[in-house]
């Protein structure tokens, strides 16, 4: 018996005489600030992803392809890590080598690509979060956590959602959901900003809009 074992098997006799029926959770708190239009959303989910340091790109769905291209090039990327459920159109006009997530890939193999494109299950606009859950086109956590360069992309308006409440709505919770407010960044004691210290140094995001 392992460690985990023990834990869950003391929670389970410790809640085995509790009673079946569970009291009702209130839901009555603010789900949103403020009323806005779907437009005035994006505008705020682009606005807080730029105070956190991601950097922040608009195109449509035929302009997708030349602008992952475009910043792969300009990061200068030579491998590119891809999710198995990734669309292959947005890749088609780079020639950057591919990766595939594969589960036997070791952390230095991780390490030594360059970058990951990836999409996402929500992106909320309050607070400037992109939510990736493990889907075929956003794959395993450990590929957005160990690249340098994460390229996410975000379909306007069907993917953003304006508040923390709303996007739990859209998401699975027995699913291994990745929140993602900026580049991964910490201070010391003396407030010194590291960026790249639990993830990816640069995030950029791609703001997709659709018909």
């Amino acid at each position: 018996m392992n460690s985990r074992e023990r834990i869950l098997g003391r929670v389970r006799r410790a809640l085995a005489d509790a009673p079946a029926d569970e009291a009702p959770i209130a839901r009555d708190y603010l789900r949103e600030h403020g009323q806005r239009t779907v437009a005035e959303t994006v505008e705020l989910l682009a606005g807080n992803l730029a105070d956190y340091r991601a950097l922040v790109h608009r195109t449509d769905a035929g302009g997708l392809a030349a602008l992952i291209a475009g910043l792969l090039e300009r990061h200068g990327s030579a491998s590119v890590l891809v999710p198995p459920g990734l669309d292959e159109e947005w890749l088609a006009a780079t020639g950057v080598t591919r990766v595939p997530d594969r589960a036997e890939s070791t952390p230095d193999e991780l390490d030594r690509v360059d970058s990951v494109v990836t999409a996402c299950a929500v992106a909320i606009a309050e607070t400037g979060t992109i939510v990736l859950d493990g889907s075929p086109d956003q794959g395993r956590r450990r590929i957005t956590l160990v690249p340098d360069h994460h390229i996410c992309v975000v379909r306007v308006p069907r993917q953003v959602v304006s508040s923390v409440p709303q996007g739990l709505e859209r998401l699975d919770p027995a699913r291994p959901l990745t929140w993602i407010s900026g580049p991964s960044a910490t201070s010391d004691i003396e407030l010194d900003r590291v960026e790249g210290v639990h993830g990816p140094r640069t995030l950029e995001v791609i703001l997709v809009g659709e018909d």
